[in-house]
C-alpha cells in the first residue's frame, strides 16, 4: 500500500485548517503559501472534503474554509479513505470479509486479514487532533 501525493496532501490541508480556523476562515491561497502546494491542486482535493461534509465552504470576501466537526472526530483513516477511496491491502477484501470464491481455500486470506487489521487499527487511532498537538510541539516543521 502507498498513500499518494493527493493522500498526503489532503491530511496536510486539514491540519492547516485545523490551525488556523480559530478566528476566520482559511483561505487555499494562505494554505497554499504555508504548505507549498498549488492552489489548483488544493482546489481538487478541498472539493471532495467539502462533498463528503468533513469541510464547510465559507463564502464571500472573508470566506474560506473552516472543519465541519472538531479535530478531535476525524481519524487519520478517515481523512485518507474519502480521498484515496478503500485502503484495503487486497481487493477480496473490499467488502469488510472475503469476497472471493476462492475463501475457503486461500490460505493466504489470513495474511491479508491480518494486514488490513493493521493499516486500519494505526490510521483509526490517531485523530487530527493528535496532528495538531504534535505540530505544535514540533513547531514549523514539514508534513510530508
Amino acid at each position: 500500500m502507498k498513500i499518494s501525493t493527493k493522500g498526503r496532501y489532503a491530511l496536510r490541508l486539514m491540519l492547516d485548517i485545523a490551525m488556523n480556523d480559530a478566528t476566520e476562515p482559511v483561505r487555499l491561497r494562505d494554505t497554499a503559501e504555508r504548505q507549498a502546494i498549488s492552489v489548483k491542486y488544493l482546489e481538487q482535493i478541498i472539493s471532495g472534503l467539502v462533498r463528503s461534509g468533513y469541510v464547510k465552504s465559507i463564502r464571500g470576501p472573508q470566506g474560506g474554509y473552516r472543519l465541519a466537526k472538531k479535530p478531535s472526530e476525524y481519524t487519520v483513516g478517515m481523512i485518507l479513505r474519502q480521498v484515496e477511496g478503500s485502503m484495503v491491502p487486497v481487493a477480496c477484501l473490499e467488502n469488510g470479509e472475503a469476497d472471493c470464491e476462492r475463501q475457503g481455500q486461500c490460505v493466504t486470506i489470513r495474511i491479508w486479514k491480518e494486514l488490513d487489521e493493521a493499516i486500519r487499527g494505526v490510521l483509526d487511532r490517531y485523530t487530527l487532533a493528535d496532528l495538531v498537538a504534535w505540530q505544535e510541539e514540533m513547531g514549523n516543521a514539514y508534513v510530508i
